[in-house]
């Protein structure tokens, strides 16, 4: 199987090292940086094109891992090489399936993703979008198994990626202002600041594995550590007062109809 990654930012280089080991896969790829896209090819294997045409035409799935900014004009460029034995596979924020198709000619196929970054290290969650009614059983299986390598895949309908996008494709970011406001937390409670990063760290990773590996609800593993009367509960009420909750609802609304204007 041919793949072409056109551009290889953060998400890009992503792909490009997590697919390097995907069974008889040829990897083709185009950045406008040629230094950084020749350092990739020699992480990866990639195969560095001249252009996102080249790319194209040398692959028979297209990942456009560039900005919503630029979609239409990288479409435009690719346009004379797509055609029904071609699959392209977006990962731009609020660019919808109607626009893709309209940018492309709705000439062949075209597939949703939406990553998160801790795709980089092998943990990503996709929402991947299927809706496009030439996208046959064969590329679904192959896409599946393809972003399957670098974490879990959730197949959604469309009308609930702006959702995806606000909670996951954001979330990472999410959860490390969190991280921050522990670790100075730890720090103003006396920890030194490398004390309260590495024991944070641990905390979030130690955690997200227990609820990871538990058949408990997040809410009876949260129990689990609320003694009545105890430390535990005396913080989280002062979290609810805060109504912290709810403040991450509007966060997440408010990434969630960004990417609704994205579109």
């Amino acid at each position: 199987m041919k793949l072409g990654i056109i551009g290889t930012g953060n998400m890009g280089t992503a792909i490009a090292l997590g697919v390097k080991t995907f069974p008889e896969l040829a990897l083709f790829g185009y950045n406008p940086s040629e230094d950084k896209l020749e350092a990739l090819a020699e992480r990866s294997g990639l195969i560095p094109c001249a252009s996102s045409l080249d790319v194209c035409e040398q692959s028979e799935y297209i990942v456009l891992a560039v900005k919503p900014n630029v979609i239409k004009s990288v479409l435009e460029e690719i346009k004379p090489a797509l055609g029904p034995k071609k699959c392209l596979i977006s990962i731009a924020a609020g660019v919808t399936l109607e626009s893709l198709r309209s940018f492309s000619g709705d000439i062949c196929p075209v597939v949703r993703i939406m990553p998160n970054t801790p795709a980089l290290v092998g943990a990503g969650v996709f929402g991947v979008c299927f809706d496009h009614a030439l996208v046959l059983d064969e590329h679904k299986a192959f896409i599946l198994n393809l972003f399957g390598c670098m974490g879990k895949t959730h197949v959604l309908k469309e009308i609930l990626f702006d959702a995806f996008t606000g909670l996951v494709g954001s979330g990472p970011a999410y959860v490390f202002y969190l991280m921050e406001g522990f670790i100075d937390a730890g720090v103003a409670l006396g920890l030194t600041r490398a004390q309260s990063t590495d024991m944070v760290k641990g905390l979030f990773t130690g955690s997200a594995k227990m609820a990871e590996k538990s058949d408990l609800h997040i809410t009876q593993l949260k129990e689990m550590v609320t003694s009545p009367g105890g430390t535990t509960i005396a913080g989280l009420n002062v979290f609810e007062k805060k109504a912290v909750k709810h403040a991450l609802y509007k966060g997440v609304k408010a990434a969630m109809d960004r990417s609704k204007e994205l579109g």
